[in-house]
């Protein structure tokens, strides 16, 4: 079984233990949570690839409460309900909100575990997937060149960013646009393994190999043979586990733990990190030999705050898969909210917009999302902006940008360009444009 953990929400003791026993079985590892401000305790740390199985009644509230309160957070993982209490109108408000499925508690040993396979077999073939969104704004433009240029190769790529911009959907077109697209893509969240754990996951062990190792498993290199093997935040990996991955990648060979002999592999590496690797190798926190064989080509991600342009038709992309998994009616933004995405500093970038575009969306129901639904403050960007004026040469593009974001609303140009509305104006007349737009 994979790293994925089910959060299995239960108020009752004994039957929590069932259902915890029975995936455990099957090789599924669980987290038990007996009220749901522990179920959320939970899902503040859990991962995305996690799974939910939750009873309807709880002492502190349903499984329906913590299934809208964890779309609201733009926490999507699969969610399962299981009840005693057979309601039609239950099963549909959850189904409504994003469950999966919904199982009569008389039925979970015989279902639940089938539906738990599927979810993972749709996540591994990429079904689940959320849709990747074409980005035309000029950072991205330079980002899709590199790409299309280094996924053809089976050079290794680091990938830079922020916590939030994307990292992870940056090494998805790089396996989709490349010759191992066919193959399996696996995804490794550094940060979840400590050395101890380390070696039979990236490795794999046989039977017997350690206490508990009843049964043999693959470890991450096995699974993505022929494909790519996605690190992500390998800045986060111990030093021990450094060096075992160095070793492997150097002669492209593995041994599974308790195994007498080697396994030759064929993977792509991918990494990402938020980290200045440079900076941890200065410290000793990072092998220089490790980002040199990780490091074959570089894409840095820039933050959302730096791609302006991005914003808004991000927020449309979001709010159409909103309406999709929600249900939901919003047709769009009001002038206000609109202004408040642009002014936002974005500091979780590409996570934060979806989360509260996820929540607004589920707020307003229909119509238009309001600068309440959203939630935010409006502040302003700790650093320059893509709008920023910086030449002579680049200015008038830029003001035609930022005025085409802000629907033509000066104000707002201004304030995104970083100037005043007279400085404003007057480039408008030196361009020409002061009649091109109307006055706001």
């Amino acid at each position: 079984m994979d790293k994925t953990k089910i959060i299995v929400v239960e108020d009752n003791i004994v039957y929590c233990e069932f259902v915890c026993n029975l995936l455990a079985r099957e090789g599924f590892r669980t987290v038990q949570a007996f009220h749901l401000s522990t179920a959320k305790k939970y899902l503040q740390q859990a991962a995305d690839g996690d799974i939910v199985v939750s009873d309807l009644r709880l002492p502190d509230g349903n499984g329906i409460d913590l299934l809208r309160w964890m779309r609201k957070e733009g926490m999507m993982q699969p969610f399962v309900i299981m009840t005693d209490y057979a309601e039609v109108h239950t099963a549909v408000e959850s189904m409504k909100l994003g469950s999966l499925d919904y199982i009569p508690k008389q039925l979970v040993e015989d279902k639940l575990v089938p539906l738990l396979r599927n979810i993972l077999k749709e996540r591994h073939t990429g079904r689940s997937r959320m849709p990747l969104f074409s980005r035309d704004g000029s950072a991205f433009q330079t980002i899709m060149k590199r790409i299309r240029l280094v996924a053809p190769t089976d050079m290794s790529v680091l990938i830079f960013g922020e916590n939030g911009t994307g990292k992870e959907h940056i090494a998805h077109l790089l396996h989709d646009k490349s010759k191992r697209a066919g193959k399996p893509f696996v995804a490794v969240d550094c940060g979840s393994l400590t050395k101890e754990l380390a070696p039979s996951a990236f490795f794999g062990h046989v039977r017997g190999a350690f206490t508990g190792a009843d049964s043999a498993k693959k470890g991450y290199f096995h699974e993505a043979e022929g494909g790519t093997l996605f690190l992500d935040e390998v800045g986060n990996l111990a030093p021990e586990t450094q060096q075992m991955l160095l070793r492997a990648i150097q002669e492209r060979r593995f041994r599974p733990v308790g195994d007498k002999s080697d396994r030759s592999f064929n993977v792509r590496i991918i990494a990402a990190t938020n980290e200045d690797l440079e900076k941890a190798v200065h410290e000793k926190r990072f092998r220089q030999d490790l980002l040199y064989r990780l490091h074959d080509f570089e894409i840095t991600v820039p933050p959302l705050r730096d791609c302006q342009e991005d914003v808004m038709p991000l927020a449309e992309f979001f709010r159409e898969i909103a309406n999709r998994e929600l249900e939901c009616d919003v047709i769009g933004f009001d002038g206000e909210a609109r202004k408040t995405l642009l002014t936002h500093a974005w500091p979780g970038n590409v996570r934060e917009l979806r989360q509260k575009i996820m929540g607004a969306v589920l707020q307003a129901q229909t119509g238009l999302v309001t600068k309440e639904h959203l939630e935010l403050a409006v502040t302003r960007a700790t650093s320059p902006v893509s709008f920023a004026l910086r030449s002579d040469a680049e200015d008038k593009e830029r003001v035609l940008r930022a005025l085409k974001q802000a629907n033509g609303n000066r104000k707002v140009a201004a304030e995104l360009l970083g100037i005043g509305r007279t400085t404003l104006y007057n480039k408008l007349e030196e361009y020409g444009l002061k009649y091109k737009f109307q006055q706001s």
